[in-house]
């Protein structure tokens, strides 16, 4: 059955690329961006093209995940459009890089906004439709760096990563009995076919930065190099809209908790399936198993 979906920061990247696939696949998708008026403009006319040119009902939404005002309002619009909404897709994010101690608290707090808080905004707007309707499925877009292998210089991303991680946990099992579904969906860390590194943000103190330079010259440059190479040669970065296409696709009731797709597999789908496990055991040994899985009570 065809769904209706909007997926926040879908101006590039996994995004863009998700938002395309699930039109594909018959799906009514408004593509979430801010700033479509100005700097994003020619995304927009692009997202208006592509739709126009492969017949798909692909649409694009004013939203910036900075302001519970424009998240309301992106909602409201689309229910307004489609009469509901079925899939909200958690996506928008953004990537710092450069070491820890450079990075000011205020600089922090801003990738914290974007990566955690955004999604907090978004749900307070999407999630009373999805309770009211009685089905949903919130899918959020993770990172393998909340339990994977955590090279150095990406903290600041990484532990928002690991807030939103949090949430959606918490999330699954206090939308189970509104019958509304939690996916993770859990990329790793993929070097090409995005602007994940190239737009990534960097630290205002660079006076700290050079200090580092001084021990670990060429430290990003060697781990990116070093990720691309434990990448299998077919790794491709729509793998990931492809996942997202399959969650989507599949029966309500039935989709999994956690999806990895991890070409360069660093750890962190073992660590998920001990952690995941775990919070299976706890929930029925407190009884509260009927958490596990979205229904109505």
């Amino acid at each position: 059955m065809s769904k209706v979906v909007v997926i926040t920061g879908a101006g590039s990247g996994f995004g863009a690329l998700s938002a395309r696939a699930l039109a594909a696949a018959g799906h009514t998708v408004y593509a979430g961006m801010r700033a479509t008026t100005g700097r994003n403009a020619e995304r927009v006319a692009e997202t208006a093209a592509y739709a126009k040119e492969h017949g798909v009902d692909l649409h694009t939404v004013e939203l910036d995940v900075l302001s519970q005002q424009s998240a309301d309002a992106a909602i409201a619009k689309i229910v307004e459009e489609q009469g509901r909404l079925d899939v909200v897709v958690h996506n928008a994010g953004h990537m710092v890089i450069g070491p820890t101690e450079a990075w000011s608290a205020e600089e922090i707090d801003s990738v914290y906004d974007t990566n955690v808080l955004g999604t907090q905004r978004v749900n307070r707007a999407a999630l009373p439709v999805l309770r009211r309707q009685g089905e949903g499925l919130v899918l959020w877009i993770g990172s393998t760096s909340t339990k994977g292998g955590t090279p150095p210089y990406l903290a600041p991303y990484f532990a928002a990563k690991a807030g939103m991680d949090a949430l959606a946990v918490s999330y699954a099992a206090e939308l189970a009995r509104f019958n509304i579904e939690t996916t993770i969906v859990v990329p790793g860390s993929f070097t090409s076919g995005t602007q994940h590194f190239a737009t990534s943000g960097r630290p205002a103190d660079q006076e700290t930065v050079k200090a580092y330079d001084e021990r670990y010259a060429g430290l990003m440059d060697q781990v990116s190099q070093r990720l691309a190479e434990l990448a299998p040669a077919d790794a491709d970065v729509s793998q990931v809209a492809d996942a997202v296409v399959e969650v989507v696709d599949t029966p309500h009731g039935n989709r999994p908790f956690r999806v990895h797709v991890d070409p360069a597999n660093d750890g962190s789908e073992e660590v998920s399936l001990v952690a995941d496990r775990i919070r299976e055991r706890f929930l029925n040994r407190i009884g509260l198993e009927d958490l596990l899985h979205p229904h109505t009570v």
